[in-house]
């Protein structure tokens, strides 16, 4: 695998997955990136931050090919979902409604990558293993809603699974979480913005820091980096 040296720099510095949530314009997108994210979420699903396929392509086409293009879809139909992944260049799609197991894995095989959304009561999380992804995201009880939920129900959770953690998480609160869950990732959206949509650079730049702050994942080495989604 050939990395050019920087790229190779900012993976001996990660230890943990982080993804930043409800990016409405390339502005926001490039400052994720430069304050270190893995991901950047894109959101086609009703919000005060949904965002355009066509607006999202614009954005995504801008951005380093390291970075995991994500868009967040709920209760839409798999080959909407297909489609609209495809139209807006995002890599990868989460699921956010309560979408079957049979409709993840559809999805799942037209996608490369696939994380699916559990809210912290959801009957179905011990079996999260059945969705045809090994990636998924717990969130408060009301996806979305930017609260906190009890962190303990997240050992609900199949441990094959990477666990990325959501719900209420800010720059002040998620080292303690990350501390108590030991998650594989985590993802924020309000919780770094100066308002609906726009995000706050210093928010921005500490929650990224306070995340892998208190991460248990050690560095895997250079033939081994974490987090490559490239498709070379």
């Amino acid at each position: 695998m050939n990395l050019s040296r920087t790229r190779v720099g900012r993976y001996r510095e990660r230890c943990m997955f982080v993804k930043i949530c409800g990016i409405t314009n390339e502005d926001d997108a490039l400052l994720a990136v430069a304050m270190g994210a893995d991901a950047v979420g894109f959101v086609f699903a009703p919000s005060t931050r949904q965002i355009a396929a066509q607006v999202a392509y614009d954005i995504t086409r801008r951005l380093p090919a390291e970075i995991l293009t994500v868009g967040v879809f709920r209760d839409e139909h798999p080959s909407r979902v297909v489609e609209i992944a495809h139209k807006s260049g995002v890599k990868a799609v989460q699921l956010h409604g309560r979408e079957t197991p049979a409709q993840t894995i559809e999805i799942a095989k037209q996608i490369r990558w696939v994380i699916k959304a559990f809210g912290a009561n959801d009957p179905n999380l011990p079996r999260a293993d059945q969705y045809g992804t090994d990636m998924i995201l717990m969130d408060a009880p009301e996806p979305g809603s930017g609260k906190v939920f009890d962190w303990s129900l997240t050992g609900d959770a199949p441990d094959s699974m990477k666990l990325i953690l959501a719900g209420g998480l800010t720059p002040e609160n998620v080292d303690a979480a990350v501390r108590e869950v030991q998650p594989w990732g985590v993802d924020v959206s309000s919780g770094v913005e100066r308002s609906p949509g726009k995000k706050d650079p210093m928010a921005v730049k500490r929650f990224i820091e306070n995340a892998r702050a208190h991460a248990s994942t050690p560095y895997l080495g250079d033939d081994n980096i974490p987090y490559d989604w490239d498709f070379e």
